[in-house]
């Protein structure tokens, strides 16, 4: 027995052996330091670079995204970005004449022992490269483009100065007029920040007319004046804006909603509007459907016109709103469900029992209209009111978790979209067309409000354009029994109108 467990304590030992020769902290240390590692090192003040602070590296990795032939970049800088670590990261490379010979998707290997890490009019730059320092390995890489809001941009500059952006169905502020180029500073606008575009007069496509609507991609470069810093997004060239029609502005806006009113949700449940002109529904109908993806079910064949437990449709087809004016669509006609505010006084266009008729066209009954938990659920609004597989929507969102609402096909199929401030019919990075929530990059979803509080959305809409110059957020508003109407409609982050 002693024998044996000797004969164990030996194997044991010998394996513990074996692991520690592969230890990482004594084996090789890498010669690659990921950019992202690299900007970390800086604090404040230049930094001359050595393989003691590069924790024995001695060289980065990355592919070239500007492009110098179109003379958008400052004077002898080349930019590259490397994806390792799970992090984009982009920094500035001072190469003085040699910038010029190197182009977008070109791999480069940049030696920066010896170098100096430092910040040169706010932005990141490797300063002191000798001739040589930066070794081409290969061509035509495919650039590595993120779809970022302004916001988050703007929030997190360090995050994604000199790497490659889009700014997605932005507008021009204020509206470009005949003769107005993309030369100097230009104001942008995605409804979620403002940014400014920075073209140089010496661009080959200075004189070229801006357009009033666009994706803009560009390299966000770090500006400082003085002691404050701004950052600014610099298109490549002409290709790197993609005109957009202007989006054509929606009669009638969803703004809120109850998804868990107190006690049953059974009829009790409703969602807000807001007009953005004057509307007869008696004259131009609408109708609205939500739709609830419970459990486990394949993506919808006939988008919101799926019916059964997965959609309801309500038809707006009589009453008047006024522009400017909250309306609602539901149950019952009560603030936070039964026995709580009576709310009749406002504009109620369309008040039905669901959870004891079915809906107009489609839709089972069902205790409940709107999802308060699980899986992802939406709400749409249309013109007219047929809604069939191909009806696109004025204005639609998404709201909750996951859950299989898409499928790629061919053919596509799942819940149509619209221009809004959170989803585009054209893909920022490839540039097709994508019309359905899931597909390309419309997978942005609202969050489930706080148990049994009102959804507010806020957020600024131009009524003229269509834009929403601040997009929709979700704030929960408590409510109890007694709450009064103007609890869900008055106050700081409702849902305004620019005229």
């Amino acid at each position: 027995m002693k024998k044996i467990y000797l004969f164990l304590v030996l194997i044991a030992m010998a394996a513990f052996s074996g692991c520690k020769k592969n230890d990482n902290a004594e084996g090789t240390l890498s010669p690659v330091i990921a950019i992202v590692d690299l900007k970390d090192l800086y604090k404040g003040s230049d930094l001359s670079l050595s393989t003691a602070n590069l924790a024995g590296a001695k060289e980065i990795a990355g592919v070239v995204i500007s492009d110098a032939q179109s003379a958008n970049t400052p004077a002898g800088i080349v930019v590259i970005q490397n994806y390792r670590r799970n992090a984009l990261r982009g920094i500035a490379l001072e190469l003085g004449a040699a910038a010029a010979t190197y182009k977008p998707g070109d791999s480069v290997i940049v030696q920066v022992a010896g170098a100096t890490l430092g910040r040169v009019n706010g932005s990141m730059h490797l300063k002191g490269l000798p001739a040589g320092a930066v070794n081409k390995v290969a061509a035509l890489n495919t650039l590595n483009l993120q779809s970022v809001q302004s916001g988050t941009l703007l929030a997190s500059p360090d995050v994604y100065e000199n790497t490659l952006v889009t700014i997605s169905k932005a507008v021009t502020e204020p509206e470009p007029q005949p003769g107005d180029t993309f030369k100097g500073d230009k104001t942008i606008n995605d409804g979620f920040g403002k940014l400014t575009l920075h073209t140089e007069a010496s661009a080959t496509f200075a004189a070229a007319a801006i357009p009033a609507s666009a994706n803009f991609t560009g390299i966000p470069v770090i500006v400082a004046s003085g002691d404050k810093t701004s950052i600014q997004l610099w298109p490549r060239t002409a290709d790197d804006v993609f005109e957009l029609p202007l989006i054509k502005p929606s009669p009638v806006i969803i703004t809120g909603y109850l998804t868990d009113p107190n006690g049953t949700d059974g009829n009790y449940e409703y969602i807000q509007l807001l007009a953005t002109q004057d509307i007869d529904f008696a004259v131009t109908s609408y109708s609205l459907v939500a739709c609830n993806n419970a459990g486990t079910n394949p993506a919808p064949a006939n988008g919101w016109a799926v019916g059964a437990a997965r959609s309801y449709k309500l038809n707006l087809v009589s009453g008047k709103v006024t522009k400017g004016q909250f309306f609602y669509v539901g149950g019952s006609k009560n603030i936070w469900g039964a026995g709580s505010t009576d709310i009749s006084a406002a504009p109620w266009i369309n008040s039905t029992q669901y959870a004891n008729v079915p809906g107009a066209d489609f839709g089972a009954a069902s205790t409940n209209l709107l999802a308060n938990s699980g899986n992802v659920a939406g709400i749409a609004v249309f013109r007219g009111i047929t809604v069939n597989a191909s009806t696109v929507p004025l204005d639609v969102i998404m709201y909750g978790g996951n859950g299989t609402v898409y499928a790629a096909g061919p053919p596509e199929i799942g819940y149509r979209i619209t221009n809004t401030d959170y989803y585009s019919t054209i893909n920022p990075v490839t540039r097709l067309t994508q019309g359905f929530y899931g597909g390309g990059t419309n997978t942005s979803k609202l969050t489930f409000p706080a148990t049994g509080n009102f959804t507010q959305l806020g957020g600024i809409y131009d009524a003229s354009t269509g834009q929403w110059i601040a997009g929709r957020t979700v704030t929960s508003i408590p409510l109890t029994k007694t709450s009064a109407l103007n609890t869900i409609e008055t106050g700081t982050g409702f849902t305004t109108l620019k005229n």
